[in-house]
């Protein structure tokens, strides 16, 4: 696959035609006071124009307050979040994506997702979900954390496919198969913990870094972005958010990309979506 890359205001079209941001701003584990809204308005600030959020994070809020004070109009901002796993089921999900519509202060999201595969819950949840899409108070909608085995026993009665699954993805863990699995189904995949949880030191990212005058984290984000990954780095320090969107000024060869995707171990730094207890 190869992407033209411009620049942040790049995006990827969903299977229903939305266009999302190629690129955004995670959120999750900013939970001090105030810190949440700092880097929502840094990000965006520095054009991001995505945010992804989450119930479990515990900053809707915040993501609303700043968005509510970021100067840039609604209909430019992506916002994303999840329904949580106790939340999984028919009714409980429509009443979960209410409370984070409120939270947000938002009248409709651009995106929601399943958070993770909960055994036995998908479907009714899904239903939900497709209701929410059909009735207009979100504009797109997915899912998190989904092996292939969960993406086909979604597909099987799902009357409106999934346009996302945003999964843990970075050169330790390329997920190939899973990544052309989505493809061919028109899935576009999205990487949270893009950046390893930043275990960056790695031989291949430190040559290629300096080969590039970056860093190896703008190594990493580059080589998602050339992938076709959407990619959502958090950080709440304004000159690394403003760093890790300084990628459009460089590319990243054959050769390059294929130095890292033989980095690939299979290895996670987050739970397995087979086997989570959360």
């Amino acid at each position: 696959m190869t992407i033209q890359l411009k620049g942040l205001n790049d995006v990827v079209e969903l299977n229903n035609g939305v266009h999302m941001p190629r690129f955004g701003l995670g959120v999750w584990q900013v939970t001090e006071e105030g810190q949440v809204e700092q880097a929502v308005l840094s990000a965006v600030k520095a054009g991001y124009r995505s945010i992804d959020t989450a119930k479990i994070y515990g900053n809707e809020d915040g993501v609303g307050r700043a968005i509510r004070d970021c100067g840039v109009s609604r209909d430019e901002l992506f916002i994303t979040t999840k329904v949580w796993n106790a939340d999984m089921g028919y009714e409980s999900t429509l009443q979960a994506f209410q409370t984070s519509l409120d939270k947000l202060g938002l009248q409709q999201l651009d995106l929601y997702l399943i958070h993770w595969p909960v055994e036995g819950k998908i479907k009714d949840t899904w239903r939900a979900i497709e209701k929410l899409y059909k009735d207009g108070k979100v504009r797109a909608i997915g899912v998190c954390n989904f092996h292939i085995h969960h993406l086909e026993e979604l597909l099987k009665d799902a009357e409106i496919k999934p346009m996302l699954n945003q999964v843990e993805c970075h050169p330790l863990l390329g997920q190939v198969e899973l990544r052309e699995f989505c493809q061919k189904h028109g899935i576009v995949v999205e990487a949270w913990s893009p950046l390893m949880q930043g275990n960056l030191d790695l031989p291949e990212l430190a040559e290629l870094a300096k080969k590039h005058g970056k860093t190896p984290a703008q190594i990493v984000l580059r080589w998602d972005l050339q992938h076709g990954i959407v990619t959502i780095p958090k950080s709440t320090h304004e000159n690394r958010i403003i760093e890790n969107a300084d990628l459009y000024d460089f590319e990243l060869s054959q050769e390059d990309m294929a130095l890292i995707d033989g980095i690939n171990q299979n290895k996670r730094f987050g739970p397995d979506p087979d086997n989570f207890d959360f």
